[in-house]
């Protein structure tokens, strides 16, 4: 990795420059002229390698001959890319701590991760290096550090942005995610890649999931909800469209085949709905098979150098068995259903991006294990049913981020970018 300056906050693999796919005429009327942006070292830029954030990855690869869809895209519309950006190894944290080539500082708060794994990317937007950035989002990978940093956060529905020229992690949640310091930025990228600019509605209705905010500390959670409400309240004059509910709740009533991922007890002392703590399993489950799939002939081959948490996630990855990987494809179409029928086409869910602040830098694993669950147990449900969820950044809270997200229907993305920018505005972020 080249040695970044101290304003880079050591966010980058590699610094270059590749500048719009356009004639100079061209580029003063296309969408994102004049913005730059960075890429995760998880897509492919033509004769570059790409590294997926491991060393022994990078050796054993050759570089790539062509680059990814959503990169070409963006460079098409008027942006330039200024280089790739580090992130987790192998796409499998959301803490953002490297082993092998650190761990991109947290600018708005320096003694704090800064969430991966798309660590590096949500670090140059939140450094102002950029003006967005690309990341991809598995199990939380662009949720987690838009919220840790204090930005915006996109995961699109899935399958919607392509993921051509992007290395798998495990294609039943794979999404390509952005970021950006503004909801209006985060909007003009979204027009690119998800190729729309169509008329949106009002929602009808925002649901609040008051289970989920549970999970967080009382402080944090009666801010977060008021100044949703308030927000809403300004917009259409009314709260009449919130709406509270038991998620968990919905779920296990609504999701019949998650009674097999439904277990007693819990990872921490702290309460999580039965059901998303389910939900998170089958999740987690079906990752990890696709894990394997992808690369766990690599692993076995290679035997690479891995960093603590990661050399334990991806040996137990490679344990991995097809029991149960059915019932895992069922609770997702189960879950699409419900929600479906819960939000409609122009209804909005409500819940905490992650269950409180970035931990502290180093610590243990172990000591992460009780967040991890609750983190999990959030993320699970965009992740599970493919939804679309936008991470909005509320300011600080005792000198650390805090963040909502809200969550659409599968395809609404524009609705949901639409009404992220409409709350943006209302409260001067």
């Amino acid at each position: 990795m080249e040695k970044d300056s101290l304003k880079s906050c050591g966010a980058f693999m590699k610094k270059f420059t590749i500048q719009p796919i356009c004639s100079s005429s061209e580029e003063l009327k296309l969408p994102l002229n004049g913005l730059t942006f960075a890429v995760k070292d998880i897509f492919d830029i033509e004769g570059h390698i790409t590294g997926f954030g491991n060393p022994d990855w990078a050796k054993t690869h050759s570089a790539a001959t062509t680059t990814a869809r959503t990169v070409v895209s963006l460079l098409k519309y008027g942006a330039t890319c200024i280089g790739k950006t580090v992130m987790d190894e192998m796409a499998y944290s959301i803490n953002g701590e490297n082993f092998h080539y650190g761990t991109p500082v947290n600018p708005v708060s320096p003694d704090r991760v800064p969430g991966g794994s798309s660590s590096g990317s949500a670090v140059a937007v939140a450094a102002k290096i950029v003006d967005f950035s690309l990341g991809t989002d598995t199990g939380g990978s662009v949720r987690v550090p838009a919220s840790y940093c204090g930005i915006y956060g996109i995961r699109p529905s899935h399958g919607v942005v392509s993921t051509d020229g992007v290395i798998p992690m495990a294609q039943s949640f794979d999404t390509v995610g952005w970021f950006a310091r503004d909801a209006r930025i985060l909007k003009q990228v979204g027009r690119v890649l998800l190729q729309c600019d169509s008329n949106s509605n009002f929602p009808t209705n925002i649901i609040v999931a008051e289970d989920c905010f549970k999970l967080l500390d009382s402080k944090t959670n009666h801010r977060l909800i008021e100044t949703l409400v308030n927000s809403v309240r300004n917009l259409y004059g009314s709260d009449d469209m919130i709406k509270y509910v038991s998620i968990g709740d919905y779920i296990e009533e609504n999701v019949p085949n998650l009674k097999k991922f439904i277990t007693t007890g819990t990872c921490s002392n702290d309460y999580i709905p039965s059901s998303l703590r389910g939900l998170s399993a089958a999740m987690r489950l079906l990752q990890k098979y696709e894990f394997k799939e992808n690369h766990g002939e690599w692993v076995s081959d290679v035997k690479p150098s891995l960093g603590p948490g990661i050399a334990e996630r991806v040996q137990e990855a490679l344990k991995t068995t097809d029991e149960n990987i059915d019932e895992c494809r069922t609770v997702k179409g189960e879950l699409v259903a419900a929600l479906t029928a819960l939000l409609g086409d122009s209804g909005i869910l409500a819940i905490p991006t992650v269950p409180g602040p970035p931990p502290k830098l180093r610590t243990e694993t172990t000591a992460l294990e009780g967040f991890r669950a609750k983190a999990f147990s959030l993320l699970s449900i965009a992740g599970v049913s493919g939804f679309c969820q936008v991470s909005i950044p509320l300011g600080i809270q005792d000198n650390l981020p805090i963040s909502v997200s809200l969550l659409a229907n599968h395809g609404s993305d524009w609705f949901l970018l639409n009404v992220v920018e409409a709350i943006h505005n209302v409260l001067n972020l």
